[in-house]
């Protein structure tokens, strides 16, 4: 069934709570491989000065991860803006969504949707098995856009290592 808009931006204001909140977690915290249990997450700026690649379990409602960001990371998040193709019409409530991906940009991005004009600091992937990957950017009023595009997600997945993928 359809997530109203109510809904969609209570979800969305959740996830910024999550995400933000890791800012708050020791440097100690960094990690690429999963956290056990109890053990938090940092949103700590790497030594290149970026603030790492998080991701987001749904099931557990916090972020279970976190990789540093890097050139690679950059590169795919400037392909996924320039293969936005349109705005989202909606955002199912289908259980397929299990993860969201932070990718924090090295610098603010422009993206030009219809006659819509966003800047964002801030990509929000939000990875569902049976239907096309969204993408979702606040602007500097943090008013969400949830858009759909087209670049494939198997590398960036691959790379970030959450969830595994089959070969």
């Amino acid at each position: 069934m359809p997530i109203s808009l109510t809904r969609l931006f209570s979800l969305v204001a959740a996830l910024c709570l999550l995400f933000g909140a890791a800012a708050a977690q020791p440097a100690a915290a960094r990690s690429a491989r999963a956290p056990e249990a109890g053990e938090k997450v940092s949103n700590a700026p790497s030594e290149n000065g970026l603030k790492p690649v998080q991701v987001f379990d749904v099931a557990q409602g916090k972020v279970v991860k976190a990789v540093p960001n890097d050139k690679q990371f950059q590169k795919m998040a400037k392909s996924w803006l320039k293969s936005v193709s349109g705005l989202s019409p909606q955002l199912t409530n289908d259980n397929s969504c299990t993860f969201v991906y932070r990718v924090p940009l090295a610098k603010p991005a422009t993206i030009k949707v219809d006659s819509i004009t966003v800047t964002t600091q801030d990509l929000f992937i939000f990875y569902c098995q049976d239907n096309p990957p969204l993408l979702l950017v606040f602007d500097g009023d943090r008013k969400p856009y949830l858009l759909l595009f087209k670049e494939d997600l198997k590398p960036f997945i691959k790379k970030v290592g959450v969830p595994a993928l089959a070969e």
